[in-house]
C-alpha cells in the first residue's frame, strides 16, 4: 500500500479521538472522578497524536527530490517523537489533579452511568488499537504503529480506572480515585519514554533488527559458498525503508560485465529476503589488499 492511502488510518484514529474524548468528558462530568479525568486527558493525547500523525504521514508520501534523495520517510519519527512528548505532559496534568483531589477528597456521582459511557470509549480505542496495529506491522509504518500502541495503553488506563472508580462506589475509599490516577500517569510516562526512545533511535539510523540482520547474511553465506566474500555491511533503518549497503568481494580476473551480473544477482535475492530494502553494493577484488583496508565508515587518507 503507497505511504499516502495509510493516511486514512491516520483519519480513524482522529475520528476515534474525537469520540473517546467526548464519551470519557461525559463520563466525568457525571461521575466528577478524576481518574475518569485523567482518562479524558489522555484522549486529548490521542488526537493531538492522529492530527501529528495524518501530518506527517502526508510528508513521508513524498516522493525522493533533489534535497532528499531517500525520501521523505523519517518523518513519521517525528510523528512518533511528539505523540511521546505529548504523553508525557499529559502525565503531568493527571498527576497535579490527582494529588489535588488526594488533598481534597470529593464523592462521586452517577457512577454507574458514567463507568458505562467510558467502557463505550474503552470499545471503540480497542477496536481502533487493533486495526492500526495491523496496518503498520504490515506496512511498517512507525507512526500507526505508535498511534496503536498508545491507544492500547488508554484501553488498559481505561480498564484501571473503571475498577477503580467501580471500588470507590462499592467501598466509599475515596482515596482510590486519585491514587489510581497517579497510577496511570506512572503508567503513561513509561508509555512515553519508550516512543521518544524508539524515535531517537530511528532519526539517529539505528541498525536494522537481528532478525532481518540475520536474512541478509543467510543469503550472503550462500554465495560465501560459491567464493565470494562481503564485508562493511551496514544497514539503517527510515521510517517504512530500510537501507542497506555492503562491498562485494569477487575474483580479480572478472570482467566488469561479470562483476556486475553477479551484484545484480545478489542484490535480487537479498530484495526477496527483505522487500521493504533498498540495497546499494560495491565491487571489489578479492586479492587486492585495499579491498580489506576500507571495512570502516571513515576511511584513512592514503
Amino acid at each position: 500500500m503507497p505511504p499516502a492511502s495509510l493516511k486514512r488510518y491516520a483519519w480513524l484514529s482522529i475520528a476515534a479521538a474525537i469520540a473517546t474524548i467526548l464519551l470519557k468528558g461525559w463520563a466525568w462530568w457525571l461521575t466528577g472522578s478524576v481518574g475518569l479525568l485523567s482518562d479524558a486527558l489522555e484522549s486529548f493525547v490521542n488526537l493531538a497524536g492522529a492530527m501529528m500523525a495524518l501530518a506527517m504521514l502526508t510528508l513521508a508520501a513524498m516522493p525522493a527530490d533533489e534535497n532528499h534523495a531517500h525520501g521523505h520517510g523519517k518523518a513519521e519519527y517525528f510523528s512518533s517523537a511528539f505523540e511521546g512528548f505529548l504523553i508525557l505532559v499529559a502525565a503531568a496534568s493527571i498527576a497535579y489533579a490527582a494529588i489535588e483531589r488526594l488533598l481534597n477528597p470529593q464523592p462521586l456521582e452517577a457512577v454507574g452511568i458514567g463507568l458505562a459511557v467510558s467502557v463505550v470509549a474503552s470499545i471503540i480505542n480497542l477496536v481502533t488499537s487493533r486495526i492500526l496495529m495491523g496496518v503498520g506491522r504490515r506496512y511498517r509504518s512507525v507512526t500507526l504503529e505508535a498511534d496503536a500502541h498508545h491507544l492500547m495503553t488508554d484501553v488498559w488506563t481505561s480498564a484501571g480506572v473503571i475498577v477503580a472508580v467501580g471500588l470507590v462506589w462499592a467501598t466509599g475509599w475515596l482515596w482510590l480515585d486519585p491514587m489510581i490516577a497517579l497510577a496511570v500517569a506512572a503508567n503513561i510516562v513509561w508509555t512515553g519514554w519508550r516512543l521518544l526512545h524508539r524515535s531517537a533511535a530511528g532519526l539517529m539510523d539505528v541498525s536494522l533488527p537481528a532478525e532481518e540482520i540475520d536474512a541478509i547474511e543467510a543469503v550472503l553465506a550462500d554465495y560465501r559458498r560459491q567464493g565470494l566474500d562481503f564485508h562493511a555491511v551496514r544497514t539503517r533503518q527510515a521510517g517504512a525503508r530500510a537501507f542497506v549497503s555492503m562491498h562485494v568481494l569477487v575474483p580479480g580476473a572478472w570482467t566488469v560485465q561479470q562483476g556486475h551480473d553477479w551484484s545484480e544477482r545478489i542484490e535480487a535475492d537479498l530484495r526477496r529476503a527483505l522487500p521493504h530494502a533498498h540495497f546499494t553494493t560495491h565491487l571489489e577484488p578479492l586479492e587486492d589488499p585495499r579491498s580489506h583496508a576500507d571495512q570502516d565508515l571513515d576511511r584513512p587518507a592514503d
